[in-house]
């Protein structure tokens, strides 16, 4: 079994991901109450989530060129203070038009600090980057319970929503002077040495092309006493690597597990943000809770998301992704329905509690197996995966706005158990399209 072992640079990168996800869980909450004070409709109030994935976007097309640049810990920082000015203006200004501008810069770096975090700790980890990847996430959840929480004090306070966004650059500036203190250092790119990572039954596939390689620092595969199998299944070949061959190109292109779990992150992703701008809605509208409540309410899904990923790394340490893949998704479809059917408040908030567990494993997983799967290539891999969390993030809440607005919040959240049995016909897709993790020699 691998082994974590957690240094003070990988405390860092939890912290990193955990300010991002202070504002990512915070802003969910926020999106009623910015509607409510522009006077918009659902569907309109939606486009701050295109707002997010066009930033999306942008994060991931400017991360690897960036990182080449840069390196990885600069790049990582450099997100920070986008964050940090993005939310700034977000709190300081009111008109829609620059509300939405004001989520796309936050997104735009907040991407850079997401792709920074996962190829960090990927690098650094090998073998055991699932369970880091998934504290990770778990940090990130943990920060995120006190952004709907702090919004729903200072809203029945009579304070409003901005207040929450100066805690954000509080935070933030906290995290960098700690780090100045106690002289933590991320790496600048990958160590020769560092380990492709890879889940329990995944193993490294393709590498990216010749120009993107040579930009890249390279990870060289792990070699031990078993030689490691390369794809071929994304039309490449395959090739056979001893202990210290070092790494080869096995194709030009990104495999296509990689895909499959783009898709799958596109999918997974829809679910989350849905759940994060709408659930608050249907918690006013059909459980009956005020709105400073149903804005705290929405601290349940985030903290079965902290109970989950705290618990998952160990497990993702002991079980191969895909399985625990299907398990979460289907602990999610469970929680989702107490809490679509329920319209009693504290039974509705216990699904919401049910449907984090479950939702605390999607990303993690489906990330560790595309970086996995995309062997040398994971700055590129990162920063494509971003375009998958921007098509989730572009689309699915603007559509169930629209429908919402139709037939109100509580019906349009149906959409969300087709979202889960699409992700489940893709994780099983997924299991069939990895390769065998380690051959003999």
């Amino acid at each position: 079994m691998p082994r974590l072992t957690r240094d003070r640079t990988t405390w860092l990168t939890y912290a990193q991901l955990g300010l991002w996800g202070f504002f990512l869980y915070g802003f969910g909450p926020v999106v009623p109450l910015l509607r409510d004070e522009q006077g918009t409709s659902a569907a309109v109030a939606g486009l701050h989530s295109t707002g997010i994935a066009v930033g999306a976007l942008a994060g991931g097309a400017l991360f690897a060129p960036v990182a080449r640049r840069y390196g990885r810990g600069p790049a990582i920082w450099l997100g920070l203070a986008g964050v940090a000015a993005g939310v700034t203006a977000l709190g300081l200004l009111h008109p829609l038009p620059a509300t939405i501008a004001a989520v796309a810069v936050v997104a735009t770096f907040g991407m850079m600090v997401i792709s920074g975090v996962n190829v960090v700790l990927t690098a650094r980890h090998g073998p055991a980057a699932p369970a880091a990847l998934t504290e990770a996430n778990a940090a990130c959840a943990g920060m995120g319970i006190l952004a709907p929480l702090t919004i729903g004090v200072t809203v029945d306070a009579g304070l409003g929503w901005r207040p929450v966004m100066a805690v954000e650059v509080g935070l933030i500036t906290l995290v960098a002077l700690a780090a100045l203190t106690f002289r933590v250092r991320l790496p600048h790119g990958a160590p020769a040495t560092a380990a492709a990572a890879a889940p329990v039954g995944v193993a490294p596939a393709s590498a990216a092309p010749a120009p993107v390689a040579a930009a890249v620092a390279p990870a060289a595969v792990a070699s031990g006493p078993r030689g490691i199998l390369v794809s071929s299944r994304s039309g490449g070949t395959a090739r056979r690597q001893g202990p210290g061959a070092g790494t080869r190109v096995a194709s030009a292109r990104l495999p296509r597990a990689y895909w499959i779990a783009w898709v799958l992150m596109s999918v997974t992703g829809s679910i989350e943000v849905c759940l994060s701008l709408w659930t608050a809605d249907v918690l006013r509208d059909h459980a009956g809770l005020s709105a400073g409540g149903a804005s705290a309410g929405v601290a349940a899904i985030v903290g079965g998301m902290f109970v989950g990923r705290a618990a998952g790394g160990r497990a993702a340490l002991r079980w191969p992704p895909v399985p625990l893949l299907l398990g979460a998704l289907t602990v999610s479809l469970a929680g989702f329905t107490l809490f679509w059917a329920s319209p009693i408040g504290w039974l509705a908030v216990t699904g919401l509690v049910v449907l984090g567990l479950g939702n605390a494993l999607h990303y993690p997983l489906a990330i560790s197996i595309a970086l996995a799967a995309a062997g040398t290539a994971t700055d590129r891999a990162a920063g494509w995966s971003s375009y998958s969390m921007g098509v989730g993030f572009g689309v699915a809440p603007v559509v169930l706005g629209w429908v919402a607005d139709g037939v109100g919040p509580h019906l349009a959240f149906l959409l969300l158990p087709a979202f889960i049995a699409v992700a489940v016909l893709l994780t099983v897709r997924l299991g069939r399209a990895l390769a065998p993790g380690v051959a003999p020699a």
